[in-house]
């Protein structure tokens, strides 16, 4: 460590230079010129929006070595010209969370314990039981003849952390399917 001088005492900075009020150059330590922000470092910047809630805040993720490093919000969001809620703002510490769980976990009917699936399999189990309620609850026509072309085997909660394009998309999906229970938490 660099032995200190007493010529780097901030009031002889101040009088040394032009500084005359002590509010800059010569107020601010080597330390702090030294330090740099944790965006500054990051290798790639990615757009996002938030997850919490159904606004649809815009969202800058910074990445270094493939990892989230901070998470601000993006000026060019219409919705959120740069800002975010507390929650928004401490997103980084859900993604990075040490008990975040990122494996697929399943429970068989009646089972104790929990077992870990690949997604492709759990994909196709979700895939299979939707299409097998689907087909065992189908409602062609009524009593009296009327058209129903509808299932009762099939509905949907949805959540209000997906933004207003997805659940469009999950309303069609159900709506195809011929699903007719269908809502979202943020309505109830």
């Amino acid at each position: 460590m660099a032995r200190f001088s007493p010529l780097e005492w901030p009031v002889i900075r101040q009088l040394r230079s032009s500084d005359a009020s002590g509010r800059g150059e010569s107020v601010v330590s080597q330390k702090t010129r030294d330090t740099t922000s944790r965006t500054a470092t990051a290798d790639k910047v990615v757009q996002s929006v938030c997850p919490y809630c159904a606004v649809g805040c815009g969202q800058k993720v910074f990445v270094k070595d493939d990892k989230v490093i901070q998470i601000e919000g993006d000026p060019d969001s219409p919705i959120s010209r740069g800002r975010l809620c507390p929650k928004g703002a401490a997103s980084e510490q859900l993604v990075n969370a040490n008990g975040r769980i990122t494996d697929v976990l399943y429970r068989a009917p009646r089972a104790k314990d929990w077992q870990k699936l690949d997604l492709p399999t759990a994909i196709d189990m979700v895939a299979d039981r939707f299409i097998e309620a689907r087909r065992k609850h189908w409602e062609d026509f009524d009593d009296k003849g009327h058209p129903l072309r509808r299932t009762m085997g099939i509905a949907s909660l949805g959540g209000a952390t997906i933004d207003n394009e997805e659940n469009y998309l999950a309303k069609k999906l159900y709506t195809a399917a011929g699903a007719i229970q269908i809502e979202n938490q943020a309505r109830i």
